[in-house]
């Protein structure tokens, strides 16, 4: 690893905001460790590398993120300039890498556990931290004026709960769970959907319980079948754009935003050390 900790960054989330974020800092020759739960849960997930953990491997606008099973095997990757996952979601193995950077993009709308001690840069995503106290930079992800923006003091705009607009809609475009189960799709991320069209079942003890398409429009997002599902939880995002087939492949003009802000911070403070 010699040779590698000195710009190593280690991003903690692996969704589709987040894989912006991984595929510029990649794109702009750090090395990058992603950690993941073991169990993700993206719902864009053509454009998270977070499907890397399940597959094996997962290609985002050509740039490929390979999964690890061990530390040791991590840093193999590492060494040979891959992009790597690690299932780690507390972190743990943060000390032993000893990153220049980490940032946390896993989105929680709070903070589970990132700090300053972690490395000697800190960057945080959205709603949760507060840039000089538990994180170094903190950057905006609400849609926006201020989308990217980078905060060394103060934090990010909290959480409103409903989704930007696109197309003129709203909390209409994002679909969650009408009951606790197991998911089942009917339908598959680039299918184009009518209002009330059934996409998926929700398989619970006694019955199946239809979800349905709340608008006209491209499925953009479904959680992957067979996924264990809360009432409520986040299982599909429809585009009401059908002409934006190619965005169920790309990465999204926010995620990019995102990523520049996080890429201005890193430099910015490694500039200052």
């Amino acid at each position: 690893m010699s040779g590698i900790k000195e710009n190593l960054i280690i991003v903690r989330g692996g969704g589709d905001l987040a894989t912006g974020t991984v595929y510029k800092l990649h794109q702009c020759g750090f090395p990058v460790l992603v950690l993941e739960t073991a169990n993700p849960s993206a719902i864009r997930r053509n454009v998270a590398f977070s499907e890397a953990v399940y597959q094996g491997s997962q290609t985002v606008e050509g740039v490929t993120c390979l999964f690890a099973d061990s530390v040791e095997q991590a840093e193999a990757g590492l060494r040979e300039g891959r992009l790597t996952m690690l299932i780690d979601p507390a972190g743990g193995c943060i000390s032993h890498f000893q990153p220049l950077a980490v940032v946390d993009a896993i989105l929680a709308k709070k903070n589970l556990g990132t700090c300053r001690a972690m490395a000697p840069i800190t960057v945080g995503l959205g709603p949760g931290f507060t840039a000089g106290v538990d994180v170094d930079a903190v950057v905006e992800t609400k849609r926006g004026h201020h989308l990217g923006k980078v905060f060394y003091s103060d934090a990010a705009a909290p959480n409103t709960g409903v989704p930007g607009i696109i197309g003129g809609y709203g909390k209409e475009r994002v679909i969650h769970s009408p009951a606790a189960g197991i998911l089942r799709n009917v339908a598959k991320i680039t299918d184009a959907v009518t209002q009330g069209q059934t996409i998926a079942v929700v398989e619970t003890a006694d019955v199946q319980v239809p979800v349905y398409a709340t608008l006209t429009g491209l499925l953009r997002g479904l959680l992957r079948d067979g996924y264990p599902v809360t009432e409520g939880f986040k299982i599909a995002d429809i585009d009401p754009r059908m002409e934006e087939y190619e965005n169920c492949f790309t990465i999204s003009d926010k995620a990019r935003c995102i990523a520049g802000g996080v890429l201005e911070a890193i430099l910015h403070l490694k500039g200052s050390l």
